[in-house]
């Protein structure tokens, strides 16, 4: 029997393969992540994330689930909406990186779960979040319908199910666009990470990535209702919100 395959940026792998590759982008990029992050975006990521934050409906006390949170910068933001009256629960595949953002969240005084798992199949009971989101983190999973339907699993009846990721850019925008993520970004990333080949993943994984109706339709598919999405950047990164009704 021929093994499934899947995308690795533009290379087909093994299905079984994919995670291991990806956890060792992420292993050797987590230490100057979060500089890259603002690097690469000139800071907006920081107002792409606060902008989902805006949009999750969680009020004081809420529940927050954050899949694929790596550094934690989501999680930080969503700890100070909550308050101490709330969780948010920060999760990641990812060692190095979760244990960065375990450290940051410590840093800022802030006492909340953290937990390595897999998005695919989250160690978490059903309907207890108000929330649960992943911020450029889906894009890098083997079965993205599978993390999606547990987000959605464990998300109460009127909560939602958020995912801010890089999608597809206004056209007119798009060789600039290229030009930008296929020269520059990996020039950037082997000059602060000393990885380029990293950053050229990164990049590849964004144009294999479902746009923005393709996404829509996928996380319908996975039982979100009422599906809207917000284009950020002119595109560049685009905010999907659904509902568990």
């Amino acid at each position: 029997m021929d093994k499934k395959t899947t995308h690795f940026g533009y290379h087909e792998v093994a299905e079984q393969d994919k995670a291991k590759k990806v956890a060792g982008v992420f292993s050797s990029v987590a230490n100057r992540y979060d500089l890259m992050n603002d690097l690469m975006s000139a800071g907006l990521h920081r107002v792409w994330k606060r902008f989902a934050v805006e949009m999750s409906g969680v009020r004081k006390a809420g529940r927050v689930l954050d899949v694929a949170g790596g550094t934690g910068d989501l999680s930080s933001l969503f700890a100070s909406r909550v308050g101490e009256s709330g969780e948010v629960w920060l999760t990641d595949i990812n060692r190095e990186m979760i244990e960065r953002g375990r450290d940051r969240l410590i840093n800022e005084g802030r006492l909340t779960p953290v937990l390595q798992c897999d998005a695919e199949r989250l160690p978490l009971p059903d309907n207890y979040f108000d929330c649960a989101i992943a911020g450029f983190g889906l894009r890098n999973m083997t079965h993205k319908d599978r993390a999606l339907a547990e987000m959605l699993r464990v998300v109460r009846t009127g909560g939602r199910v958020l995912v801010l990721e890089f999608s597809q850019v206004w056209q007119p925008l798009r060789p600039a666009y290229d030009a930008y993520s296929f020269r520059l970004l990996p020039l950037l990333g082997k000059l602060v990470t000393g990885d380029a080949d990293s950053y050229r993943y990164l990049v590849e994984s964004i144009r294999k990535h479902p746009g923005q109706e393709e996404l829509k339709q996928m996380m319908e598919r996975a039982g979100c209702a009422r599906v809207e999405y917000y284009n950020l950047a002119a595109g560049v990164v685009a905010l999907h919100v659904g509902h568990k009704f």
